[in-house]
């Protein structure tokens, strides 16, 4: 764990969160500054920065919790849909460097917009290029 961590202090203790669900290796608690009613923060026991340093077991245990927690949270609250996400690094929002998913209940009119309305401009890439990112990922994976 990291001293300095606020996901840390809240599984060590020393942070009282709003818990909705606790088991071995996850932690899952109502978001202090919520997007919506029912704004739902999951994390790892463990101190990791990012998604892909998370250990096997680790990573089945968080997206099982993840899963374990989209209805009841949509039931509690009301909500028609879910928006899950992960900011994964600093550059892509993160702004507590130890692995954390969203779940935000999602309403109809809450003019929260879909995945797609996230970046300003979307890049223009040939389908030659698109060929050769995919065959990079797949000889890396």
């Amino acid at each position: 764990m990291s001293s300095s961590c606020v996901f840390c202090k809240i599984v060590k203790g020393d942070i009282k969160p709003h818990t909705v669900f606790e088991d071995e290796k996850t932690l899952a608690f109502l978001d202090a500054n919520p997007l919506a009613k029912g704004h739902t923060l999951i994390i790892p026991k463990i101190h990791v920065s990012k998604l892909e340093n998370l250990d096997e077991e680790a990573a089945e245990a968080f997206f099982r919790t993840i899963h374990k927690l989209i209805a009841p949270i949509q039931n509690a609250v009301g909500a028609q849909a879910t928006t899950i996400a992960i900011n994964n690094g600093k550059e892509s929002g993160q702004e507590i460097p130890h692995v954390h998913a969203h779940i935000v209940p999602r309403f109809k009119g809450d003019k929260g917009g879909s995945i797609h309305s996230m970046m300003g401009r979307r890049p223009r890439i040939s389908q030659e290029e698109m060929q050769k990112i995919a065959e990079s990922i797949r000889a890396l994976a």
